[in-house]
C-alpha cells in the first residue's frame, strides 16, 4: 500500500510543479473547458426553450 501513496504524491507534486512553471497550458485547458460547459449549456437552454 505505501507504494499507491507515493505514486499518488509523486503525481501531485508533478501537477504542482507544471502549473506554476507553465501556468499559461493549464489556464488555457481550464478556459476551454469552461467554454464547453458553457456552450453545452447554451444549447440545452435552446433545447428546452424549443420544448416549452
Amino acid at each position: 500500500m505505501p507504494a499507491k501513496r507515493y505514486m499518488t504524491y509523486a503525481a501531485m507534486a508533478f501537477v504542482v510543479f507544471y502549473v506554476i512553471r507553465e501556468p499559461g497550458a493549464p489556464a488555457r485547458s481550464v478556459g476551454s473547458a469552461a467554454g464547453g460547459l458553457a456552450s453545452a449549456a447554451d444549447s440545452l437552454t435552446a433545447l428546452v426553450t424549443t420544448l416549452a
